[in-house]
């Protein structure tokens, strides 16, 4: 099967959406996100509703702080680099699915789930984006700094809250460019997996978390949705209503498949990943046996939660399932 580069992709969906942006709309920023861009006609304000109710926004938001993997995916596809961004206390580095281009100007400003507040004013957002789970609790703080837009959680509900980002980030055209884009990537993807008499496979979603044990991911979660999207099938223990769940050692039968896709996330000695992979239980799975049995990058699998996130995932999916 003839795989998708990930800078063709990135190419292809980019000028769908910069197709999808009609005159009115402001143009896209630059990467530098010094200011504004120029625009004839102002755009009003903005009324969002968010998961904390109504909030009016800046017509042309362009100082864009993000807080969460979800948003900084919202925010690059849709054609805006963040002024800063919050990353996964493990991660050292912004994700690497993205172009080096995209990134190398975004300014750390802390931790997910921690941000560093003075860093966030010292850049004077004109919007900030994240979610309750991550920033529920300093809401009140975030949005004495600028405009504040939380979605209730992350995973699983991905492609709503792609839609409140869009909005927030006026770029409700280019979403449903992207939105578009992506269904008939999961159609392409799903005539090449029946042709080749691949979709009937079970895939398992592993994840090791330094911290987090060893967690198995069910349908309603972000990798799990874009499994089904693709139609394939999930191993029993895994073809359940739940996001993830942390499994024992003893159970790392639960994590066998027809295909096995795992990720780690932080040091792999804390996350048990090398002590779990050089174990007579692992070793026994089928899929090892069978060499089914491949890592994935846990930056794009399990935190690249947004529309460019799951088209690259789609491509490994397709590539892995006929390897």
């Amino acid at each position: 099967m003839h795989r998708i580069t990930r800078r063709t992709l990135l190419a292809g969906l980019g000028g769908a959406a910069l197709a999808a942006c009609t005159a009115p709309r402001p143009a896209v920023p630059t990467t530098d996100g010094a200011g504004p861009s120029v625009s004839a006609t102002p755009v009003p304000p903005v009324t969002v509703n968010t998961a904390v109710g109504p909030v009016v926004v800046p017509g042309e938001p362009v100082r864009v702080v993000t807080l969460d993997t979800d948003v900084l995916d919202s925010a690059l596809t849709l054609g805006i680099t963040p002024i800063g961004a919050a990353r996964p206390a493990a991660d050292g580095h912004f994700p690497d699915y993205w172009p080096a281009s995209r990134v190398a100007a975004i300014a750390y400003v802390g931790p997910a789930g921690a941000p560093d507040l003075a860093a966030i004013r010292a850049l004077r957002p004109d919007l900030i984006l994240s979610n309750q789970m991550r920033d529920g609790d300093r809401y009140g703080l975030l949005r004495e700094l600028a405009p504040t837009v939380l979605t209730q959680t992350t995973g699983a509900p991905w492609k709503a809250d792609f839609q409140v980002h869009a909005q927030a980030l006026g770029r409700e055209a280019a979403a449903a460019a992207f939105v578009g884009s992506y269904q008939r990537h999961v159609a392409q993807v799903q005539q090449a997996l029946s042709a080749a008499k691949v979709s009937g496979q079970r895939v398992s979603l592993l994840r090791f978390v330094e911290g987090g044990g060893v967690r198995l991911f069910g349908r309603q979660s972000f990798p799990g949705s874009v499994l089904a999207d693709a139609g394939v099938g999930r191993p029993d223990a895994q073809n359940v209503d739940q996001s993830d769940f942390e499994i024992p050692l003893d159970q790392i039968g639960k994590a066998d498949g027809d295909l096995l896709l795992y990720a780690t996330y932080g040091n792999p000695d804390l996350a048990g990943t090398n002590a779990v992979l050089a174990s007579a239980g692992w070793q026994g799975l089928g899929a090892v046996r069978a060499h089914r049995a491949f890592p994935v990058d846990d930056q794009l699998w399990f935190q690249g939660i947004g529309y460019t996130g799951a088209n690259f995932m789609l491509d490994d999916l397709q590539r892995l399932l006929s390897a």
